[in-house]
């Protein structure tokens, strides 16, 4: 799950077109925010995007594979698929990726329901 600072430098000048691209440390790998969303990940020097039903065939036909963070288990892949090595070298399209990934990060989020918050009762002394 190594993810090397070359490689993590070379994603996210790739992805400056898209926008401010942040990265943080996350499980041995590192999550890519744009505008403070989490669209995108970076484990063992492979990028991942992602994805929904509207666009899974198009990273299935370039032959890229879904991230599965538990080797063991490949049938429980996350929503997360490789970006095609022709795509990652080039930054414009890279970017059209980046901004679609984006799209379908923020509308997942839309559908989740809100969490609250939990509250802390605070008792009086003495009760």
């Amino acid at each position: 799950m190594a993810v090397g600072d070359d490689f993590r430098d070379f994603v996210l000048e790739q992805l400056a077109a898209a926008g401010q691209v942040t990265s943080r440390s996350m499980f041995g790998g590192i999550g890519l925010y744009l505008d403070g969303l989490f669209f995108a990940l970076i484990d063992d020097d492979t990028l991942y995007f992602k994805v929904d039903e509207s666009t899974r065939a198009r990273y299935e036909k370039a032959g890229s594979k879904p991230f599965c963070p538990f080797p063991d288990r490949p049938d429980q892949p996350m929503g997360y698929w490789q970006v095609p090595a022709e795509v990652l070298e080039d930054s414009e399209e890279l970017a059209r990726w980046a901004r679609e990934a984006m799209g379908i990060a923020l509308a997942k989020r839309r559908k989740r329901p809100a969490r609250r918050r939990a509250t802390v009762r605070r008792g009086r002394p003495g009760r």
